[in-house]
């Protein structure tokens, strides 16, 4: 297996915790997705994606129709993403991805955090490049070989795929997202989510005081309203 199954195997043990901050995001996702493509989603494909992310993670049917709604509001502020970059304690690379309609504020916050828990906030481009920025999508694996879907996807860009207990998953850079969700719609495979993450080319290995500190800032950073994702270079246990 590549690096993207080891990756989303540790990130499953890190999953969010507070199912409120996950209806959160989406509803952000939602308004970010109707607001640059409308509130259809036969003829938005980034607001499809996102309403089957909320169905995956069992937002109610209404939540979502009140965030398109809401979102379709000319008086509904929009929200801007924003990319920070820093290091935690012992030289660990930290991206936190943003979604914000103040970005004084979020600035500001996220600075505290670096700053309080022994980091140091970068500046733009001082760590992304240590990370791959890659799309993902899980589909029902029903009656589906990986092995051939692989070979079928890779005209689409897909690097990496394998199964797990909830389904089979693709892997593929960023870039790619688009023509592998229309070939997924064309052939009638069904999606039940899909999604963005930034895998780390390079983890460090730290001993548990380290870590305790590292995970110190990662709490602050993830407790904000305004984040998003957080991605690191800490090696995590996968077992």
């Amino acid at each position: 297996m590549g690096r993207a199954f080891e990756f989303r195997k540790a990130r499953k043990m890190k999953r969010w915790a507070a199912m409120a901050k996950t209806f959160t995001r989406i509803g952000k996702d939602i308004v970010m997705a109707v607001k640059e493509g409308g509130p259809d989603p036969d003829a938005n494909s980034r607001l499809r994606a996102v309403i089957q992310n909320a169905k995956a993670a069992n937002m109610p049917k209404d939540n979502v129709e009140r965030a398109i709604k809401r979102a379709s509001d000319k008086d509904q502020g929009e929200y801007k993403e924003v990319l920070f970059e820093g290091y935690a304690p012992h030289g660990i690379a930290i991206l936190v991805e943003t979604a914000t309609d103040n970005n004084n504020r979020t600035v500001a916050n996220i600075r505290s955090y670096f700053n309080k828990c022994n980091g140091n906030l970068g500046t733009s481009g001082s760590v992304e490049f240590m990370f791959d920025h890659t799309c993902n999508f899980r589909i029902n694996g029903e009656g589906i070989d990986p092995e051939e879907l692989e070979l079928e996807f890779i005209d689409y860009g897909a690097e990496e795929i394998f199964e797990d207990e909830d389904g089979i998953l693709i892997y593929a850079p960023f870039g790619s997202f688009g023509a592998i969700q229309k070939e997924l719609e064309n052939r009638s495979i069904e999606i039940l989510s899909s999604g963005f993450e930034r895998i780390p080319q390079v983890t460090k290995q730290l001993n548990e005081e380290q870590v305790a500190d590292v995970e110190k800032l990662l709490e602050k950073i993830e407790e904000d309203e305004d984040v998003q994702n957080v991605y690191h270079s800490m090696q995590e246990a996968t077992a």
